[in-house]
């Protein structure tokens, strides 16, 4: 149904240190005009004479929008209140998952990372621009290594201190620049410049935001295809070089991406996968605990810093990971229903869900879930010596299922 033309957008107003004082005159307005007035209580705190209703934000992000769309579908002015830039890792970000562009009027102040750049007087316009708010550690860290500096907002757990420590880990040199940038616009701002070996050793207040100048620049990518034999494996328990290239390529894999690897086995698949594409993030899943000792056995052969490993049972375990742009399966642990239906929920718009199968019951199975994928038999022989001449030995036929999800 078309909403009616003239309702007031939902105002998003971002505040700085300074609070309510730093306002515009027209933004002081919109707040004293609304009906509601939403935020978090150090934000609500700068307007303690607002005489309307007010709405302290939590959690529940799908709520908060449908409380406030139904404000403004009433006729009612509704202001919320955020920090910085309401776009950058931000409220604004949040409620435009659930609602139109058209219904939101953005008006930012600057955010912690052009605060943060501006104190330090350097450019940032080659910068990446990350939050552990927002991203795991395992999506940060490629993407720092892959930047010619980053500015990355810490929280609580992911501290400094915490994300030196796995820059370290990753390959980045101990004496890489860095800054910590601490209540930035506020009376008690403060800029610590040190090292990345440095930093490891400090604590900082908890609003801060971390720059990095990575010195070592990110590994090149690897083309994938090492042979069977270079893995640690258990029972057989391995996605064969051929089978596997056609996988990856089915896959499509690119930087930045997310995959997921469901029943990864010895790891044959996302170990490849996340060395040819170093700045993708890559999860996996396995519930057996005699593969996940090879898959680590396999990391320390072929180390991959953005590959995050996890044991238990798909689709339970991939509850807490971000949205994939590729799935791979590779076993289904009796889930196959329920890890197909979680991945064409979860995949972004134009990903790609990739299993290899061998039985032909799990094939019809597929083939009824996914009437829309395309099937591929992949027979592989391969050549052995017989005396002094050449005989073929089959290796076990696998069917590879590629299904797109067409863009929103």
């Amino acid at each position: 149904m078309t909403e009616p033309t003239n309702l007031t957008p939902i105002t998003i107003i971002g505040l700085s240190a300074g609070g309510a004082a730093d306002l515009s005159a027209r933004q002081l307005a919109r707040v004293a005009a609304a009906d509601v007035l939403a935020g978090g209580q150090r934000q609500l705190g700068y307007f303690p004479d607002f005489a309307g209703e007010t709405i302290a934000i939590g959690s529940d992000m799908a709520a908060l929008a449908e409380r406030l769309q139904s404000a403004r579908q009433a006729g009612q002015k509704v202001v919320v209140l955020a920090s910085g830039d309401p776009l950058f890792h931000g409220i604004g970000g949040a409620l435009r998952q659930f609602l139109p562009a058209a219904s939101l009027r953005i008006e930012p102040a600057p955010s912690a990372a052009q605060l943060a750049f501006a104190a330090l007087a350097e450019p940032w316009d080659d910068a990446a621009l990350l939050s552990a708010h927002a991203h795991p550690p395992g999506e940060i860290i490629p993407a720092v290594l892959a930047a010619p500096k980053a500015a990355i907002l810490t929280d609580r757990r992911n501290t400094p201190a915490a994300l030196a420590q796995r820059l370290l880990a990753a390959g980045a040199a101990p004496e890489s620049r860095c800054a910590v940038c601490e209540n930035l616009g506020g009376a008690d701002e403060r800029l610590v410049r040190a090292t990345l070996a440095e930093i490891t050793e400090r604590e900082f207040a908890p609003l801060n935001v971390l720059v990095v100048w990575p010195q070592n620049p990110p590994p090149a990518p690897v083309s994938p295809g090492l042979p069977d034999d270079a893995f640690s494996t258990w029972n057989q328990q391995l996605t064969k070089r051929e089978i596997r290239l056609l996988s990856l390529a089915e896959l499509g894999l690119r930087p930045g991406e997310v995959l997921w690897d469901i029943g990864a086995g010895s790891g044959s698949v996302c170990i490849e996968a996340a060395r040819s594409q170093p700045t993708a993030a890559v999860f996996a899943v396995e519930k057996r605990a005699e593969l996940l000792a090879h898959i680590r056995e396999n990391l320390a052969r072929f180390p991959a810093a953005n590959l995050q490993l996890f044991q238990g049972l798909a689709p339970a375990a991939c509850a807490t990971w971000p949205n994939p742009d590729a799935v791979f399966v590779g076993g289904s642990g009796g889930q196959l229903e329920k890890i197909i239906a979680a991945a064409q929920q979860r995949l972004r718009p134009g990903g790609r869900l990739v299993l290899n199968l061998v039985a032909l019951e799990n094939l019809a199975e597929t083939r009824r879930l996914l009437p829309a994928a395309s099937v591929t038999q992949a027979q592989i022989n391969r050549g052995a010596p017989i005396l002094d001449m050449l005989r073929f030995e089959p290796v076990n036929p696998v069917f590879i299922v590629t299904w797109r999800k067409i863009d929103d």
